[in-house]
C-alpha cells in the first residue's frame, strides 16, 4: 500500500531532498512550507506520516502539532535545527512521535518514517490477554485493539499512536514491572541510550488522559528507581 508523506519544511532544499528520498521508497508526497499549508492539506487529503519542522513563517511547527492533535492522531516526526532537550521534551509532550535533529541522514529520516508507519499500522493483532473481540478491559478503560481506540466509560481518550502503544504494552501485562529501557525498546523499537525525558513525558501525558486524577494514579504506577507497571486490579 503506497502511504502519503506530508513534508513541511520552510527551507525549499530540505523538502526536495526529503521528497527525493520519500518517491524513492514509493511513498506519495505532499509538500508544505508553514502551519497554515500543513492545516490546510490536511483538510484536503488524507496523510499517512507528518515530517513537521518546528521553526517555520506564520505559524511553527508546534502550533501545527497542537492543532492536528485536535483530531488526528498519525504519526508525527518533528525536525529541528535546534538540539536542545527542551524543544525535544515539549514536542514530545505536545504529542509529536518522534524527533530528529538537524542536519540529518535523509537515510535515517526514511528509516524513521518505515518504523512509524510498520508500528501505526500494525495494531490490528489480539493480544492474549484480550477478549475474544479484542478488547483489554481495566477498571473504567477499555482497549480497542481492532480500532486502536481507549475509551473511559465509552468516551474515547485521545491518545497519540505512541501514547497507545505504550499504553498496549503496559495493559498486555497487568502486574509486571516495565524498565524505561524496556519501554523504550519495546515501543520504539531501537537502542536505548539512557533518555529518560522520553518515557517520563510520555508516561505523564498518558496519565493526563487515562486518570481521573493524574497525581494519584491508580492505573499507572510508578515503581520508584526501577519504572512502572499497570496495577492488576483496579476497582
Amino acid at each position: 500500500m503506497s502511504h502519503t508523506i506530508l513534508i513541511a519544511d520552510d527551507e525549499e532544499e530540505i523538502r526536495e531532498l526529503l521528497s527525493l528520498y520519500m518517491e524513492k521508497e514509493r511513498f506519495k508526497v505532499l509538500e508544505a512550507a508553514n502551519g497554515l499549508e500543513v492545516l490546510k492539506l490536511l483538510e484536503e487529503h488524507t496523510v499517512d506520516l507528518i515530517l513537521l519542522d518546528i521553526m517555520m513563517p506564520n505559524m511553527n511547527g508546534l502550533e501545527a502539532l497542537k492543532e492536528i492533535r485536535k483530531s488526528q492522531y498519525i504519526p508525527i516526526i518533528l525536525l529541528s535545527a535546534k538540539g536542545e532537550d527542551y524543544d525535544k521534551i515539549l514536542g514530545l509532550g505536545l504529542g509529536a512521535d518522534d524527533y530528529i535533529s538537524k542536519p540529518f541522514n535523509p537515510l535515517e529520516v526514511t528509516a524513521r518514517v518505515g518504523a512509524q508507519l510498520r508500528r501505526y499500522h500494525r495494531f490490528g493483532m489480539v493480544a492474549d490477554e484480550a477478549d475474544s473481540q479484542g478488547l483489554i478491559r481495566s477498571g473504567e478503560l477499555t482497549l480497542d485493539q481492532e480500532s486502536c481506540i481507549v475509551t473511559r466509560n465509552g468516551e474515547e481518550l485521545p491518545l497519540t499512536s505512541m501514547e497507545y502503544k505504550i499504553a498496549l504494552l503496559l495493559m498486555r501485562h497487568p502486574g509486571k514491572v516495565f524498565t524505561k529501557r524496556k519501554i523504550f525498546e519495546s515501543v520504539w523499537e531501537e537502542a536505548y541510550y539512557g533518555d529518560d525525558n522520553t518515557i517520563m513525558v510520555h508516561i505523564s501525558k498518558i496519565r493526563e488522559k487515562l486518570e481521573v486524577d493524574p497525581r494519584n494514579p491508580v492505573y499507572i504506577k510508578t515503581v520508584r528507581g526501577i519504572g512502572y507497571k499497570w496495577e492488576k486490579q483496579v476497582q
